[in-house]
């Protein structure tokens, strides 16, 4: 029997998921689950080849940094992690990260430039591909996140998320999601929050399923990827 949630809205009306609703199919979260450990367990051991080509050529380009970049990111109920990716920029990308925000390029709180002046050579390309995001599938094995989902926000985004924006803090952040397969970069935050919350309210494995599937196209390249 699914729990019975208090309903919330903002002041503006806008009606607010909350945990009890998210959380009620507990099957579809098992199952989910269940296909997250496996499914990244496979992904692991299937593209080790390509974390060691692409951790030498991040090496020969800057022998001086390292290969995975850690963030912290804010996931399911605003608990923090350090989420994993094959490093693309210059060792002090976020020290001349204050240099380039008034160059934003993106609505809202989120920071997307498509020319980024400190993203190296060989980063350029695992943009391109997204293979910069396959380090995640660590962080998906320790259950910080999943295949599908939103993406985990900044710390400083988070700061200016409204209490609507928060509904995608609700559940588990992923790899890729209906954000990502559908427009990506092409949009600003406030449709993110619209496509992220709309998957929310109605996520399957089904759904999932097909999420996974298109992002495997995106791996060979989008036009809106950087």
């Amino acid at each position: 029997m699914k729990a019975v949630a208090v309903e919330q809205r903002t002041e503006s009306g806008d009606h607010l998921l909350t945990l009890e609703q998210v959380n009620s199919d507990m099957n579809y979260l098992r199952i989910k689950r269940l296909i997250d450990i496996s499914g990244s367990l496979i992904g692991l051991i299937l593209l080790s080849p390509v974390f060691f080509i692409i951790a030498v050529l991040i090496k020969i380009e800057d022998p001086k940094g390292k290969v995975f970049f850690k963030q912290i990111r804010v996931g399911k109920d605003e608990n923090e992690f350090q989420m994993y990716k094959f490093r693309s920029m210059v060792s002090d990308a976020e020290e001349k990260l204050k240099d380039l925000l008034l160059l934003n390029e993106v609505t809202g709180a989120m920071f997307k430039m498509k020319k980024d002046p400190r993203v190296t050579r060989i980063g350029k390309f695992i943009r391109k591909t997204s293979v910069d995001e396959l380090p995640q599938l660590m962080n998906v094995l320790k259950g910080e996140m999943s295949l599908v989902g939103p993406r985990p926000p900044l710390q400083r985004e988070v700061a200016q998320y409204t209490p609507y924006d928060k509904q995608r803090l609700l559940i588990t952040p992923g790899c890729t999601g209906l954000w990502q397969v559908s427009a990506r970069n092409s949009v600003g935050f406030k449709e993110m929050v619209e496509l992220d919350i709309e998957y929310i309210k109605r996520r399957s494995i089904f759904s999932d399923l097909l999420i996974i599937i298109k992002t495997i196209g995106v791996l060979f390249g989008s036009e809106n990827a950087h």
